[in-house]
């Protein structure tokens, strides 16, 4: 995703490395924002700034962005070489992928499970049920503090290790496999094009209203 925004300078708080080629930078929030929004990030003010979710709590001190490196990437290869006290230019917040009190499922694969960890932090998981989607164990971020969260609806479904603790399959498998689902909730999906297509028939498939599904598309 890209896009044209005015940009500001901010000085790099923080960055780890949470996963394999897997990243957590952050800076001080000086703006307000909604769970569920972006933000657009370059490394220069009048470049081609690509849009990620926001991580944090509406209300903490620092912003979070998690991110993937991608080798053939136009920016995350830059961003995971970066340092503290490094600077960034970024945008002020925008976007309508917003959670309400309603029941609801978050259906996140990757790096997506980002805009509901910012949720879950802003005291939006009462009555949500979460499922995340990774290659390998060490792919479900944030994991620890989400079990806290949702200690007993929060579901992981790992495609790719064949020792893993979780549910052994992509999670399209695993709502396949779903009979139970509460036909009456809203269902949030963030990830790639691919995830939210081929998510979004299964649940039309077991007769949730296209209108109850919102989604977040990751490029």
């Amino acid at each position: 995703m890209s896009s044209k925004r005015m940009l500001f300078k901010k000085q790099l708080y923080q960055i780890q490395t949470v996963a394999t080629n897997v990243y957590v930078l952050s800076f001080k929030r000086d703006f307000t924002f909604r769970a569920g929004q972006v933000v657009a990030i370059d490394l220069v003010p009048d470049g081609e700034p690509r849009l990620y979710s926001i991580a944090s709590g509406e209300q903490d001190l620092y912003v979070q962005i998690l991110f993937d490196e991608k080798k053939e990437g136009k920016l995350t290869p830059f961003l995971s070489k970066l340092k503290a006290g490094d600077y960034i230019y970024v945008s002020e917040p925008f976007g309508s992928f917003k959670t309400d009190n309603h029941s609801a499922y978050w259906i996140a694969s990757g790096t997506g499970i980002a805009p509901f960890v910012s949720m879950a932090r802003s005291g939006l998981g009462v009555d949500k049920i979460l499922v995340h989607g990774g290659r390998l164990d060490e792919n479900f971020y944030f994991r620890e503090e989400l079990e806290s969260f949702f200690p007993d609806c929060y579901f992981r479904c790992c495609s790719q290790q064949e020792d893993t603790a979780y549910f052994k399959g992509r999670l399209t498998e695993w709502l396949i496999n779903k009979n139970d689902l509460q036909l009456d909730a809203h269902f949030y999906l963030c990830g790639s094009a691919e995830m939210v297509v081929q998510v979004r028939d299964i649940l039309i498939s077991k007769g949730i209203s296209f209108q109850q599904i919102i989604s977040e598309t990751y490029f």
